[in-house]
């Protein structure tokens, strides 16, 4: 059956079972439904890669200013200017410039060595422990350190910003939970006070270059609000460390389950952005991207009508056979793109930064524990509904 409806199949983002592993689940609306309906929640998805990155780039149909995740659409709350990835143009593109400034292949490359002394103090305090949390002990600690200094955001201060980014996005139960405007309020106004601070103390930071920055707002030049220099602040450091610490526990995890895969990485490093690579394939941080239907359009033979809520399912579209050869296996060789950056307006401004940090905290772990195993039997997944991995992550290293 290729309609929307399959005999006892049945996706929902909501529920923590599924979010373990929606993989098998997604492969089957591949097959089965690659135009699926949800009458609890009343959303469609679509899970092959054809499918997905084509409509990726139709935002005027399928919007991203209403939210770019289920239970912010569903809620109907207003999003403060500043959230690009809750923006469509011409908003999207004037905010979008600002930050394509910030995030340049010449600050990555000055930063790659103060992320590699992070990595390195991490985990030389680890030095003689047969086992840590790949998470708490290393994969939070790095992202959080690499975006606190591109803000200028002091280390005494990091830990209570993840914290907070944790509590904001954290799936409590298995169900829609709304999401009010006090949630985007009570993020950014975290860092009123640093940013207050700054305006006072200029420094060599993206703090400076967003309150210095100006923006052409029909076709005058303006400085950015301080909501809007809040709000950008708030996204970068929240997108930032979630997704990076995803990224690495995967790596953690899939490394561990394939010794061999691993064993080639550590006799060549060379081969490690490749791996990185194959790691975003294969477990996508930030596998859903939900949209607003602006406009009734036609999919897979069926009508979906304007106000519907589509789901992007990007971690689906990168194991589509389809696709990839046999894209349900792991194989660091494997070449050619995929999508949990996103594509089009929406590709993650980001993406070289996380890139960067996931080789470097790799090659860091590989110098010095070539070997590694996962205890399952104490890792727990995160649940949010923006992005997905694991919250705990305890290994043990020989």
């Amino acid at each position: 059956m290729t309609g929307a409806n399959s005999t006892d199949l049945y996706y929902d983002p909501f529920d923590f079972e599924i979010d373990n592993d929606p993989y098998p689940i997604w492969r089957r609306m591949r097959d089965e439904a690659p135009l699926y309906h949800n009458e609890k929640y009343d959303f469609y998805a679509l899970s092959r890669y054809d499918d997905v990155a084509r409509e990726l780039h139709n935002w005027d149909t399928f919007r991203s200013g209403r939210g770019t995740t289920m239970d912010v659409i569903m809620s109907g709350v207003e999003v403060p200017p500043g959230v690009i990835l809750f923006e469509d143009p011409p908003l999207h593109d004037i905010h979008r410039k600002v930050l394509s400034k910030v995030f340049t292949p010449r600050r990555i490359d000055a930063i790659e060595p103060l992320t590699r002394q992070f990595c390195v103090r991490a985990l030389d305090s680890l030095a003689g422990a047969s086992r840590f949390d790949v998470i708490s002990d290393f994969g939070a600690l790095i992202p959080m350190r690499t975006i606190g200094y591109l803000l200028g955001i002091p280390e005494q201060g990091q830990q209570q910003i993840r914290d907070n980014t944790d509590a904001a996005i954290g799936l409590k139960d298995g169900s829609f939970q709304s999401v009010s405007a006090a949630t985007f309020e009570n993020a950014y106004e975290l860092f009123a006070e640093y940013i207050e601070w700054r305006a006072d103390h200029p420094s060599d930071d993206l703090m400076t270059q967003l309150l210095n920055a100006e923006v052409e707002d029909d076709g005058e030049l303006r400085p950015l609000t301080r909501v809007e220099v809040l709000t950008y602040t708030s996204m970068i450091a929240g997108a930032g460390n979630e997704t990076t610490t995803r990224l690495i526990g995967f790596i953690a995890q899939l490394l561990a389950e394939h010794p061999d895969q691993r064993r080639e990485l550590v006799d060549d490093f060379s081969l490690i952005p490749g791996a990185v690579e194959e790691v975003l394939r294969f477990q996508a941080p930030s596998p859903v991207q939900a949209r607003y239907v602006a406009r009734t359009t036609e999919c897979h033979g069926q009508t979906i009508a304007e106000g519907s809520v589509m789901l992007l399912l990007n971690g689906s579209a990168n194991r589509d056979e389809r696709r990839y050869p046999d894209g349900e296996s792991f194989d660091i060789h494997r070449s050619g793109p995929h999508l949990s950056f996103g594509q089009g307006l929406h590709f993650c401004l980001g993406s070289s930064l996380a890139r960067m940090q996931a080789r470097v905290a790799l090659e860091e772990m590989l110098q010095r524990w070539p070997e590694w195993e996962v205890d399952y039997e104490n890792a727990a997944m995160a649940h949010t509904s923006s992005v997905r991995g694991w919250g705990a992550l305890p290994i043990v290293v020989r």
